[in-house]
Parts: C-alpha cells; sequence; structure tokens
C-alpha cells in the first residue's frame, strides 16, 4: 500500500512529537503447524508521551487485520482510524497507552515472521526478521529507529518448542484451556530500536555454555550463552567451535570497548531461508544456516562465517547501544561492524589471513559498487525506507569499513579505542549522528575531522591510483603518483587525500619476488611526484597501495604488469600476490586489458595460490570474465581451454585439500556453458569416476546435476530420485534450480510464471528457480524480454520489495548475444544493444516510478553495458585497432 514506505520527514515529524517508554507485546502461534493457518494473533501495548497533548500520531501495522485499537482507555472504531499499514491516534494526551490487537501474517519471504516447514522431518520453524521496517509486521509499532523503549515479550506456542526473545525467559507456564501450549514470558530488555527486537519459536536444537569475565571494579560479569538449529542439522552443527569463536569475540570486544557486554544474555540462532548473514538483535543474534556446514566447506568458509560471528558481536556496541537516528547514517553501525569483524578475526582467533582476504574479497565488493551510476557518499541520502532497503550495499558495508581502516591509520588506533569508547558512554541507549562520532574521535585524536569526513564520507566514486615512470638505464629518474577520480553520478573528479605505501619488489636468489624497499607517501591531487624514489633502482615490480593502507583501484605500470603476467606465482608476501591479483582483475572488468588474459592468469598462476580465499576468488572471477567479458567470438575457445585446466587441477591437487574442492566447484560451474567435461561429471556422480580425497557430497552434487540438467543430460525423473536421497532444504533449492536449468522452452516458461506470476516460492526456492532459469541458451531466455519490462510496476506494487527486488534484479535479460537494432554486427557500440536500448526506453518512460526500483534497473543496464563496453574493447584490441568505445 502507497502509505507503507515511511518518508524520513515522518519519522523526523513523529520522533519530535512522542517519546516512547515500553512495550509489552503477546504473539499467539501455537497454530503455527498447520499450513492452513495463515495468520497468528497479535497485541501490543505501548506506553508513549506527546510534547504536545491533543495533537495526533500514528502507528505502523501491515497486518491481515486490526480487531481493536484502545488509546488512553477508549476504544477507537478501527474503520476510521486505520489506513493501510497505520493506524491513527488522535487527541493524545502527555502520558500515553495504546493497545493494538490484531492478526499478523506468516510470511515466506524472509521478512516479518517467517516460518519455514523442513522437507527432511516435516517440521515447523518461526523466526522474525525485520531490518529496515518488518517489526511492524508482527506487531503495532512506531516502526523507526531513533524512537527507542524497553520491551517485553510473551509467547504462546507448542509446549514442546524453543522459544527465546531478546531478554532472558522469565517464566513458562502451560495454558489452562490448552494443554498442548504453553506461554513464554521473557524479562524486559533495556532501550533498544524496534527493527533489532526478535522471537525465535520452533522445535529447534539447543546448545549451552556460558562466559564470564571480573570486571574492573571487581564484579563478575556472566553471560550465558545459547546455540540454535533445526533438528535435522544437529548432527552437522559444531557448536564446541562456535562457542569457542563467542567467547573469543567476547574477552576481545569486552577489553576493546571498555564497556562491559550489556544485553545479559548471548543466544545465536543458525535459521533457515535467511535473507541475509545475519542480524544483530540484542541478546539473540540470528544467522543463515548456510554457516552449518552440512557439506565439505573451505577452511576460507569457516573464516568467513566467524568474521559475520565477529561482525554481529561488535553491533552489540556499534548499533544495538548507539544507534543511528535515521538511516541516513546506516553506515555508523554497518561500516563499524564490518571493519571491527575483520579486526576481531585477526586479533582474537588463530586466523592470520583475515586482512588479505578483506582486501581480495570484501573491497572488491565496494569497487564494483562504488563504479556504479548509483553509487552514494558512505553518509547516504536517504529519504524513505525503500531507499534504506536498498543501501545495505557494498558502499555501506566493505567501503565504509576501508575508510575507517584508514582512518585508524590516520588518527592512531589507541585514538580511535579511546574515541569510541566516549561515544558509548555518553550515548548509550540513544541515537547519533555523524556529527556525534566526529566530536568524540576529534576529541580523542587532537585532530579536526570535518575535512576528512567531506572527503571520504560525503562524496562518492572510487579513485584509481598509478604510476608515471621516467627510468633511464634501469633507474628511476622520476616517479609521478597519478589519480583519477571520477564520480559516477556527477561525473566530476572527486580527488581526494591518500596516504600509502608504495612497494618496491625484486627478484631474490631463489626467484622469489620479495619487497627489497617501500616508501610511504600520499597524493592529494591529480598528479604528486615522489622524490624519495629518484634515484632507485628501477623495480621488477613497483606496488602502488602496497598493504592495502587506502581505498582505491590501482593501475600497474606496464614494467611491472609484464613482471605479474609471467611471475604472479612468484610473489611471496600473501597481501601483496592478492593486490595484484586485483589489480589485474580491475583491469580486465574496465577493459584496459583483454578479459582473456585475466582467466589465462588465472589458469597459470592459481595452481599455486596457497590462500584458498584468494583462490575462491580468483577462479570464481575467471568464470565471471568468461560468461560476461570476453567476447562471443573467442568465449568457447577460452572455456574449453580453462574448463579442461580445472579438470586437470581437480585430479592433481592434494587429495582431500581446500584446492581439489576449489577446483571440483570451478568445474561444475563452467561445465553449465561447456560440454568438453560432462562425461567427467557424470561419472563422479555415479560412481564410475573417483577422484581420490574428494567427497562428492551434497552441495557439489547439486552443482554436477545443474551443469548437467543446463545441457539436457539430467531429466525430471534423475534430479527428483536425487531430491529423494537429499530430503534437506539445501536439496529442495538445488532440485529447484536443476529443473529450470532444462534448456527447453516449456520449463523457461513455466519457471518464468512460478517466479513472476506465482506466490508459492519461499525466497530461498524462487532464488534458486530464477538462477536455474537464467541457465542455458541465451536463445531460450529471449522471449522473457518483452514480459520482463512489462511487468515490472506490477510486481513491484504487489509483493514484498525483497520479493520484488529478487524478481527485478535476477530476472533482469542481461543477454549478451543479440544482434543491436540498427542492423549492426553484434559486440559493436553497447549503446545499440536491445537489451540496452529497451531499458533506456523503459527509465524514459517511467521518471516517477519508485526510486529503489528505478535504482535496480539502472545498475543492471550498468552491469550489461560494462560487459559489452569490455567485449567490444576486447575485440577491438585482438583485431588490432583503435579502441573506438570508451572503458
Amino acid at each position: 500500500m502507497s502509505n507503507e514506505n515511511l518518508q524520513r520527514n515522518e519519522a523526523a515529524a513523529r520522533s519530535a512529537l512522542i517519546t516512547t517508554h515500553s512495550y509489552d507485546v503477546l504473539l499467539d502461534v501455537r497454530s503455527a503447524a498447520d499450513p492452513d493457518v495463515s495468520g497468528y494473533a497479535s497485541r501490543s501495548t505501548i506506553a508513549f508521551s506527546a510534547d504536545q497533548p491533543g495533537a495526533s500520531t500514528f502507528l505502523d501495522f501491515m497486518c491481515r487485520n486490526v480487531s481493536s485499537v484502545v488509546l488512553n482507555g477508549t476504544a477507537l472504531p478501527v474503520s476510521d482510524v486505520v489506513d493501510g499499514s497505520r493506524i491513527r491516534l488522535d487527541n493524545l494526551q502527555a502520558e500515553n497507552e495504546v493497545t493494538v490487537t490484531g492478526t499478523a501474517l506468516y510470511s515466506s519471504s524472509g521478512e516479518g515472521m517467517h516460518r519455514f516447514f523442513d522437507p527432511a522431518d516435516g517440521q515447523c520453524y518461526l523466526y522474525t526478521q525485520y531490518e529496515p521496517a518488518d517489526a511492524r509486521r508482527v506487531f503495532a509499532n512506531f516502526e523507526q529507529p531513533d524512537l527507542k523503549a524497553r520491551f517485553t515479550f510473551h509467547v504462546i506456542a507448542p509446549s514442546g518448542w524453543e522459544v527465546a526473545s531478546n531478554g532472558a525467559e522469565a517464566a513458562r507456564l502451560p495454558l489452562a484451556d490448552d494443554a498442548a501450549a504453553s506461554r513464554w514470558d521473557f524479562a524486559s530488555t533495556l532501550p533498544m530500536s524496534t527493527y533489532i527486537t526478535t522471537v525465535l519459536a520452533g522445535p529447534y536444537f539447543k546448545a549451552r555454555d556460558e562466559w564470564s569475565k571480573i570486571l574492573d571494579d571487581g564484579t563478575r560479569l556472566d553471560v550465558p550463552l545459547a546455540l540454535y538449529c533445526r533438528a535435522s542439522l544437529a548432527k552437522s552443527f559444531d557448536t564446541g567451535e562456535l562457542f569457542k569463536l563467542t567467547k573469543q569475540g567476547l574477552d576481545f570486544f569486552n577489553g576493546l570497548f571498555d564497556f562491559p557486554y550489556p544485553w545479559g544474555k548471548y543466544d545465536q540462532a543458525f535459521v533457515p531461508e535467511y535473507n541475509l548473514g545475519a542480524m544483530e538483535n540484542p541478546g539473540l543474534v540470528t544467522f543463515t544456516e548456510n554457516y552449518v556446514f552440512t557439506s565439505r566447506a573451505a577452511d576460507s568458509q569457516y573464516q568467513g562465517r566467524a568474521n559475520t560471528l565477529m561482525h554481529e558481536m561488535a553491533h552489540m556496541w556499534f548499533g544495538d547501544l548507539v544507534t543511528m537516528q535515521w538511516w541516513d547514517d546506516l553506515w555508523l553501525k554497518e561500516s563499524f561492524a564490518d571493519y571491527m569483524g575483520t579486526l576481531g578475526v585477526d586479533r582474537a582467533t588463530d586466523w592470520d589471513t583475515a586482512w588479505v582476504n578483506f582486501a581480495n574479497n570484501r573491497k572488491s565488493w565496494a569497487y564494483v559498487q562504488d563504479q556504479l551510476p548509483t553509487t552514494h557518499p558512505i553518509v547516504a541520502d536517504i529519504p524513505d525506507l525503500e531507499a534504506a532497503k536498498q543501501n545495505f550495499d557494498g558502499i555501506t558495508y566493505a567501503k565504509g569499513a576501508s575508510v575507517l581502516k584508514q582512518l585508524v591509520a590516520y588518527v592512531g588506533f589507541d585514538a580511535f579505542v579511546a574515541g569510541s569508547r566516549q561515544y558509548f558512554r555518553d550515548h548509550q541507549y540513544g541515537n547519533t549522528t555523524l556529527a556525534e562520532l566526529l566530536s568524540a574521535l576529534s576529541a580523542s585524536s587532537g585532530r579536526d575531522l570535518a575535512v576528512w569526513a567531506r572527503q571520504w564520507l560525503q562524496t562518492s566514486g572510487i579513485s584509481t591510483l598509478g604510476v608515471e615512470l621516467d627510468a633511464r638505464d634501469g633507474v628511476l629518474n622520476r616517479v609521478t603518483l597519478l589519480q583519477d577520480a571520477p564520480d559516477p553520478a556527477s561525473g566530476r573528479q572527486e580527488l581526494r587525500p591518500h596516504r600509502l605505501r608504495i612497494g618496491l619488489y625484486n627478484f631474490d636468489a631463489g626467484g622469489m619476488l620479495v619487497r627489497t624497499g617501500s616508501v610511504e607517501t600520499g597524493v592529494t591531487g591529480a598528479a604528486e611526484e615522489i622524490p624519495e624514489l629518484a634515484g632507485a633502482d628501477r623495480p621488477a615490480l613497483l606496488l602502488v597501495n602496497d598493504e592495502d593502507l587506502s581505498y582505491a583501484k590501482v593501475r600497474l605500470d606496464p614494467g611491472s604488469e609484464a613482471t605479474v603476467r609471467v611471475s604472479l606465482d612468484r610473489i611471496s608476501d600473501p597481501m601483496a600476490r592478492a593486490l595484484c591479483w586485483t589489480a589485474l582483475w580491475n583491469s580486465a572488468r574496465d577493459g584496459v586489458t583483454p578479459a582473456s588474459l585475466y582467466v589465462e592468469a588465472v589458469r597459470r598462476f592459481a595452481p599455486a595460490e596457497t590462500g584458498i580465499g584468494v583462490l575462491l576468488n580468483v577462479l570464481g572471477n575467471a568464470s565471471t570474465a568468461l560468461e560476461y567479458y570476453v567476447p562471443a567470438e573467442e568465449r568457447d575457445e577460452v572455456r574449453a581451454a580453462f574448463a579442461s585446466a580445472a579438470a586437470t587441477e581437480l585430479r592433481s591437487a592434494a587429495p582431500g585439500s581446500d584446492q581439489q574442492l576449489a577446483w571440483a566447484r570451478t568445474l561444475a560451474t563452467l561445465s553449465r556453458t561447456d560440454a568438453g567435461q560432462l562425461a567427467l561429471l557424470r561419472g563422479m556422480l555415479d560412481g564410475t569416476v573417483a577422484v581420490p580425497g574428494l567427497a562428492v557430497d551434497a552441495e557439489l552434487r547439486w552443482s554436477l546435476w545443474h551443469a548437467l540438467a543446463a545441457h539436457g543430460l539430467a531429466g525430471e525423473a534423475e534430479l527428483d530420485a536425487e531430491l529423494t536421497r537429499d530430503t534437506t532444504a539445501s536439496g529442495r533449492a538445488g532440485h529447484a534450480t536443476a529443473l529450470a536449468a532444462r534448456p527447453d522452452a516449456a520449463v523457461k516458461a513455466a519457471a518464468w510464471d512460478a517466479a513472476v506470476r506465482g506466490t508459492e516460492l519461499s525466497n530461498q526456492l524462487l532464488s534458486a528457480t530464477i538462477a536455474g532459469f537464467n541457465t542455458g541458451p541465451e536463445e531460450l531466455l529471449d522471449p522473457f524480454v518483452e514480459p520482463y519490462f512489462g511487468c515490472l510496476e506490477t510486481v513491484w506494487a504487489e509483493r514484498s520489495i525483497e520479493i520484488a527486488s529478487r524478481i527485478v534484479r535476477g530476472l533482469y535479460p542481461a543477454s549478451r548475444h543479440l544482434a543491436p537494432a540498427d542492423g549492426s554486427a553484434a559486440g559493436g557500440s553497447p549503446e545499440n544493444h536491445p537489451v540496452v536500448v529497451r531499458t533506456d526506453a523503459w527509465l524514459l518512460a517511467h521518471p516517477d516510478a519508485p526510486r529503489a526500483l528505478r535504482r535496480i534497473i539502472i545498475e543492471q543496464r550498468d552491469h550489461l553495458h560494462r560487459a559489452l563496453t569490455a567485449q567490444a574493447l576486447t575485440a577491438q584490441t585482438l583485431a588490432g585497432k583503435t579502441p573506438s568505445v570508451a572503458p
């Protein structure tokens, strides 16, 4: 409905009028296990004050129906005060109490109260997920982050279930009138925002532990710990490792922040069909159950899970204890948590590659996002909730964390920590903006950070750094550091100050590339000479931004690039090697060098890559390059060669190693569009081909089936038989993907109808179906170009924003083979590509479409345009022509 999208000015007006004190919420989910029951009773009692007696305000409640509204003892006529998702409250008093009862709906989209039926055993599981504004799908409330209150939850559920909430369980009593149900009462919380309240209910497996610490005043802080997962996953639930990480994190952050963990207990629940990696609900953090590894997982996946765990724990202070006033300052929690997550893994666990993986993987997410025309400053302009939903992106998380890493280097780690501690003390249980944080950090560091904030937090776009060398007879006469920093949104140059290191690498006696010198320097404008390097011997590799101190793309100079392309595997330092991988990848994405050269570098040097996180990343990049950036006329040849190399490395990798698993996954991915290794894949599935040490378990099996199905070599009966073997939630998703991947027009039409017109698919199965639909010959997808543009407004209006976003983004017709509408050859100007032309026409015809919808379309167009541009530049370069398309 039109009034679901709360505007920033509406929220500001409401928080200027009222102050919330407490909520008492009762949810009756005792009938949730009956799939024919679509809703549940919800009652919310709110105590709040109003600065202007006699004024009006409104509550938020997205539900099936409102049964009653009682304000200050007076029952209000429901039909008069309920308007869509809002409940009007008139004639307020200085102190008010309102009680709203109604029927809320179970969700299958991961928004609000998500209900899941486990295909393994039929059991029903519930959990809530609200960010940014879906608590209103569960109970009536004032849905904005700066109206904090104390929450007391009560839940009626089947007596045999586990039930949890933010507060500790205070009482559990069987119902007198229903022997099968009980009522759980939970302790009142400290003040928090609505979006981080939560409820968990179902026959979850639960493990318990505790953590304690003696505080500076001599008192003992005891924190009960619990872990939850579905009962059918319990055998794969490595609770010992998770409790160990949790205790390491609590030790680290309690010491770092010098503010005792404030939320009582610390529960962590791993839940199905989760839209996010995790959510920082105080006292009950929720995670995607993908972190319960039921199949073989690489060490980098375990490290990634640890990073997420530390990220969410940091939120207990950054985001929960102190919360942004409005979503403009979302970065105040997410950037900090992203930085702190990596810092926690680096300092509190046994992993020593946290910052390498951050540089190679996390920052790459930011680099992609920051080059889109929809990029935005870290401190963003968020006029409404739909915009807030779209801003959980690479800028808010990874770029913000990168910039904070720079800030720590600028002000000093001790000053940064001291400022953070004061920030928590000054604003505990309150809300802040950028100004309050800058004040605390400026005071602790003695630096005025206003200029830094304007340059780094309030501008958009990414700088590209390179060097211009003047060298003779192996000696550097002049080295000039160059900066190019266009803002994709405005087209203006946004030159920023960078403090960085330039590393000089040369071959040692053993033939390894090692750092033989470095210079700490900087650049503030478009060019800056580095006098410290004048007179130095020209190194084999001159690495700008060595040690990854600044947020910027790097272009290697021609001599350094030549060294890297023949000796990348001989760079001994893992961070330097990762930075060189990233430089090659950005060069391919930007169309500066042919994408086939990147694929060749991966084929040549990936087998020697020891960092499994880096290896998985570069193998994924190579697969992307093949499908998007390599021109069509050479794609089949390059893909076949790479798939053959993957098969070779699969057999030659150490049995049972992470590297072997990485090559197996890559081969399955490549084989969706390459037929050369299908016999090997079939043999791995049926056991006629053995790869020593490789566990062909459920996850890998579904990837292999996906590839075979894409070539029409796996029928419905075979896929159904595999599903009978794997009756898990992930198995069901793998089955949906493989079914939709079959190269048949009727199959594609059925998948399209299920995704776009149907409403039965859950969030997980929707994405799985879309993934299968997009696999296979592009010719089969061409008939869906016009239906896609024709359905956009209806999908956005009728589906939840989560589901609509998945449909709009996932089904964008990124066909790259179509000839331009003007009759010129394929591979010509990207502007003439029919999907680009059709996208531009839609955007022109719909200037008033919701901003969030337009943003997704604009971003998908840009991804396609970038791929076409890279292909055109590569084709022209290989043909020996001067490129006519600007990168």
